[in-house]
């Protein structure tokens, strides 16, 4: 509350997220595949694509929802959003029994990403000879993959600044703080953060342009 500004908590947004070495085990030999998903986390959803990473996630859809996701909380990511992954795979088993689980699941899925999954995530036999509560598991971990980063990559490679001085502290007019006559607040050092896209460049010009008028 210093100079009567109520600031809340300042952290990077729209940044890649981190995760511990047993997750990363799988992810870092994935490092560049890229694929469409829906992410989750607290209230927000974005379907948009995803990239795997020697350290973790990032894409559209991973950068979107670090601005909503919080430290020690979970994420969910829908990694085949337009089909009932458990549904289909079952479906697969009986229409095309000799397939390979890899060559099945490449059918919707980047190759390698097709190939760590079925060598991680069923025994190594046709489809036709793998149960279908093992498919549905794995089906159900494709539309509802749950994860708890371990953090971000930071400022470094954050698009944005979260938090900042809160908007009810200041002149929605001029920016100007509204106990403290002269002193003016804009960009990222207050409390908006907006979406990929372009929105942040705009409300730094925008407040910047206000704020300049009013001086």
């Amino acid at each position: 509350h210093r100079f009567g500004l109520t600031l809340s908590d300042i952290r990077p947004g729209l940044v890649p997220l981190t995760f511990d070495d047993d997750i990363l085990e799988l992810m870092r030999p994935l490092s560049g595949v890229s694929l469409d998903c829906i992410a989750s986390a607290g209230n927000a959803t974005f379907q948009e694509a995803m990239l795997f990473t020697h350290r973790g996630l990032s894409g559209p859809a991973v950068l979107q929802i670090s601005s909503y996701w919080h430290d020690g909380g979970e994420m969910t990511l829908n990694l085949l959003p337009d089909l009932d992954a458990a549904t289909w795979l079952t479906d697969e088993k009986r229409a095309r029994p000799r397939s390979e689980v890899r060559t099945t699941l490449s059918s919707a899925l980047p190759a390698r990403f097709a190939a760590t999954l079925a060598s991680t995530q069923l025994p190594d036999r046709p489809i036709g000879e793998i149960s279908d509560n093992d498919l549905s598991r794995l089906g159900n971990l494709l539309n509802g993959w749950t994860l708890i980063p371990s953090g971000t990559e930071g400022y470094a490679k954050a698009e944005v600044t979260l938090g900042g001085v809160d908007t009810d502290c200041l002149s929605s007019k001029t920016m100007e703080a509204k106990d403290v006559p002269g002193l003016y607040v804009i960009g990222e050092a207050v409390d908006v953060t907006g979406w990929l896209g372009g929105y942040n460049f705009q409300w730094a010009w925008s407040s910047g342009h206000a704020a300049g008028e009013a001086v």
